[in-house]
């Protein structure tokens, strides 16, 4: 029931940021004293509706969406009314039309932000440091002391049982945030330089010098022999290495923040998100063959693009598990994305729209420079075939990703 209940609350956060799209760019084309008639939630027949004003608000029966009509949106709209003509969206100054299309993607923006604040002094924002982490470069500070060096290593990385040796760091008096400096004379550092020193040196006696806030101190300690893969692998050809039981200290997987300071962190993050939006956009065209591979059974590439059930489902998945985190962060993404991926300049989104009428307000500022006659809108009947074709692949995009999804669906465990 948690999980069906998460892919349902999953499912409304969506259709409520469609919503508040749609909401966008009727309250921005009201407030410009633009005439918009319909405000529905949904596509198709007509559920329930009601009249307010000059507009009439309501639901349909297919939950894919959502559309607010503007007058004179277009010209291949029908005639308006004479009492309309004025109140046409094509006959707002520039910056209205332009602030009117926006708007839609802006309440992604802003919900997605809203969604980042709330995680920043809840579950915390996702650590950029971890993304980045390498342990071989990072600084030799110890993160943990294990208790015991496993000797056997069949079971691979395992916890400690009886008759495993203790661990040199531990017998030693090592911690957790000691700085290790130098291991049997050689300077270490990195990290990395802690682990090959270590694992290259003569199990026994060896000098270990490391600093413990702020004063360095000089331990010596006896390297225990056992077996271990190459340095950063889990399997691999066992080799015999020393091991003094230590593990880097690793980032956090996650910030907290306070109220006040989750404001800047929560844009910060919106910031980031819109950049990874990007690189995902542009890597999109090379995991086509691997989401087609997925629809035939192969196993599926965490990074190929997700529908909505998709994501619906992970959402679940995340409540199932207990992973707010996971829920609120997908959330936001997709708001990011929506936002992002509606502002290229593509027919039909809202950023085709945006190019064209700024397209024509340089083509008429060009002719009255040269003293010719305006030279009006843009003829839309002879962009429709590019339309088509823009729609036909975002048609095949979205069957692509939703057969993937239901055939072969992303999975958190």
């Amino acid at each position: 029931m948690t999980f069906w209940f998460g892919v349902f609350l999953f499912a409304l956060g969506i259709m409520v940021s469609v919503c508040l799209h749609e909401a966008g760019h009727l309250v921005t084309a009201k407030r410009f004293g633009m005439k918009a008639t319909q405000y529905f939630a949904g596509f198709g027949p007509t559920l329930w509706s009601f009249k307010r004003g000059e507009t009439e608000y309501g639901v349909k029966a297919i939950p894919a969406g959502g559309f607010v009509k503007i007058l004179g949106m277009t010209p291949l709209e029908d005639k308006l009314a004479p009492e309309d003509e004025h109140r046409a969206f094509w006959r707002a100054p520039v910056w209205q039309r332009t602030i009117v299309l926006v708007a839609g993607s802006a309440t992604h923006f802003l919900l997605a932000m809203f969604i980042f604040f709330a995680m920043a002094f809840t579950t915390g924002l996702p650590n950029p440091a971890l993304a980045t982490f390498q342990a071989t470069e990072a600084s030799p500070v110890i993160g943990v002391v294990t208790d015991c060096v496993v000797q056997d290593f069949d079971d691979g990385f395992r916890e400690c049982r009886a008759g495993d040796p203790v661990g040199p760091a531990k017998a030693a008096g090592l911690r957790a945030g000691d700085r290790i400096v130098s291991v049997g004379g050689v300077p270490t550092p990195t990290y990395g330089d802690v682990v090959d020193e270590v694992r290259s040196s003569p199990a026994g006696s060896v000098a270990v010098v490391y600093e413990r806030a702020g004063e360095r101190r000089t331990v010596t300690t006896d390297l225990l022999a056992t077996q271990r893969p190459p340095v950063g692998e889990s399997t691999g050809q066992l080799e015999t290495v020393s091991a003094i039981g230590v593990s880097v200290a690793t980032p956090s997987a996650t910030l907290g923040y306070g109220v006040v300071d989750a404001v800047p962190a929560s844009v910060w993050y919106v910031g980031q998100t819109v950049e990874q939006t990007f690189q995902a956009i542009a890597r999109f065209p090379s995991k086509i063959p691997k989401l087609i591979d997925a629809i035939g059974g192969q196993e599926r590439d965490l990074e190929t693009p997700i529908s909505v059930v998709g994501a619906s489902r992970i959402g679940g998945e995340a409540a199932e598990l207990g992973l707010p985190i996971v829920f609120l962060a997908l959330l936001g993404g997709l708001n990011v994305f929506i936002g992002v991926f509606n502002l290229f300049p593509l027919l039909p989104l809202d950023g085709g729209h945006v190019a064209i009428i700024w397209f024509e307000k340089v083509r008429s500022w060009f002719a009255a420079r040269r003293g010719r006659p305006d030279p009006g809108r843009v003829d839309y009947n002879k962009l429709l075939p590019v339309t088509y074709v823009v729609l036909l692949l975002f048609g095949g995009l979205t069957v692509l990703t939703l057969a993937a999804d239901i055939v072969n669906p992303l999975r958190l465990s």
